[in-house]
């Protein structure tokens, strides 16, 4: 290959992306997907308030074998019917590990101490504070950055409880609160988007965790429910990947991450 082919392919490519982060520009979620995503969230959430109410079935079957044996072990939970919302994507994803000798104080330290995240979540997290804070309940910013053929930065506000049914069972739960996309991050031209200008790479995002202290260890658990655009015809090589393998690969990170703060 020449430096000259080589270089056009380059500007090619940077066109390619150009152009299609233009196209993608200037989307937000349809009243009817948005409102099938609170419908759905709501049921999820009913479900698991009824799991936290009791110690048997506090965490939802899975082969405890295998992931007391180190693997991590992911669900894909969407059901087909979520499948045809209008132009958005709606995904849930459930993944479960186990960390020897940990206990449920430790994870609730390491998951109430926010400002450690960009550390414990690095490269995924940029930054992470507290807003407001009561016994356990906390309003969390956090700017994330997510890659996958395409960079996307996103400064996302949570709404987080921390619950309790004994002292080997625990749970948190995260919805979003705001999410809003940043153009030019890290730099002198570093701006919001607004929503007219956003590309919906991602509008919503609920994480809920339990864990559960069992066979010399604690068993961690994370469900995440996502809402995001589809994919437009003809720009799935853009942002297929980032829609589509995102909310999976982010959530087995962000589990391995936690295990790996817990076991330290």
């Amino acid at each position: 290959m020449t430096r000259v082919y080589f270089f056009r392919l380059i500007a090619a490519g940077a066109l390619m992306l150009f152009s299609a982060a233009s196209v993608l520009a200037g989307e937000a979620p349809t009243p009817v997907a948005v409102a099938e995503f609170n419908d759905y969230v709501g049921h999820e959430e009913a479900r698991l308030a009824q799991e936290h109410r009791s110690a048997e079935g506090f965490l939802p079957l899975v082969d405890r074998a295998r992931v007391k044996n180190g693997e991590v072990v992911l669900e894909h939970l969407t059901p087909a019917t979520m499948n045809d919302l209008p132009g958005a994507l709606l995904q849930d994803w459930r993944g479960t590990a186990f960390v020897p000798g940990a206990k449920g104080e430790d994870f609730e330290r390491v998951m109430r101490n926010f400002e450690t995240f960009p550390r414990i979540y690095s490269p995924e997290v940029l930054r992470a504070g507290v807003r407001t804070k009561g016994a356990n309940h906390y309003q969390v910013a956090m700017r994330v950055r997510q890659q996958h053929i395409l960079t996307v930065v996103m400064d996302m506000t949570y709404d987080t409880t921390f619950g309790r049914l004994d002292a080997r069972h625990g749970y948190s739960l995260s919805p979003s609160m705001q999410i809003t996309e940043i153009d030019a991050a890290g730099t002198t031209k570093e701006r919001a988007l607004s929503a007219d200008e956003e590309h919906g790479f991602l509008w919503r995002l609920n994480n809920y965790w339990s864990y559960e202290e069992g066979d010399g260890g604690l068993y961690i658990q994370v469900e995440s429910v996502s809402l995001s655009r589809s994919v437009p015809k003809g720009l799935g090589w853009a942002i297929g990947p980032f829609v589509n393998s995102v909310p999976r690969e982010s959530l087995e990170f962000t589990l391995r991450a936690t295990r790996d703060a817990l076991k330290k």
